[in-house]
């Protein structure tokens, strides 16, 4: 099933999510959802605050990308913990799902390390690095709270005002299956 993504002004967008453990309710259906969602979407991540769940759930799929082999990955991370960044931060366009038609260039780590556990509650500790570390981060702070546009330079941020605050208020379109704010 194709869920909506929920675009900038949703409170759940802000909130730190909270861990979820094997008894979560339909949590196979859901990780299911969520990639159909996102291939849909034309997205290659998806958090699962950006469907109105504040649980920290992201997937991750930069697979079927020639320009990250052979850093392509296809996980689902649950519970996750970034415990380590480092090497030359590197600016790269981003966009989100959650925010349709912004793109800005934001800095982050080339390489991180992280714990997390997968579908079945197995905890692993990996290294990424590249695009996959770029990916990996950008849908690690939506369970934090935390949107990309919080991290692009303060005056680029000061010229999207206007934009963001019209998405907040339900003015804005996609070209998939939103369910936008509306914010006075």
């Amino acid at each position: 099933m194709i869920l909506p993504i929920y675009t900038y002004g949703h409170d759940v967008l802000r909130k730190k999510a909270v861990e979820i453990d094997a008894t979560y309710p339909d949590l196979k259906d859901l990780i299911k959802n969520m990639y159909q969602t996102m291939y849909e979407s034309s997205g290659i991540g998806l958090a699962a605050p950006q469907i109105g769940l504040p649980i920290r759930l992201f997937l991750v799929d930069i697979s079927n990308w020639e320009e990250t082999k052979p850093n392509n990955i296809k996980q689902i991370f649950i519970n996750a913990q970034i415990l380590e960044e480092w090497d030359t931060p590197w600016k790269f366009e981003e966009g989100c799902l959650s925010i349709p038609g912004i793109r800005e260039n934001v800095s982050r780590h080339e390489k991180i390390r992280i714990k997390f556990q997968d579908e079945n509650f197995e905890w692993h500790e990996k290294e990424f690095d590249g695009m996959a570390a770029r990916v990996i981060q950008h849908e690690y702070d939506h369970i934090e709270g935390v949107l990309f546009i919080d991290k692009v330079n303060p005056l680029r941020k000061k010229l999207l005002q206007k934009r963001l605050k019209e998405m907040s208020q339900g003015r804005v379109r996609a070209d998939y299956k939103i369910k936008p704010s509306f914010k006075k």
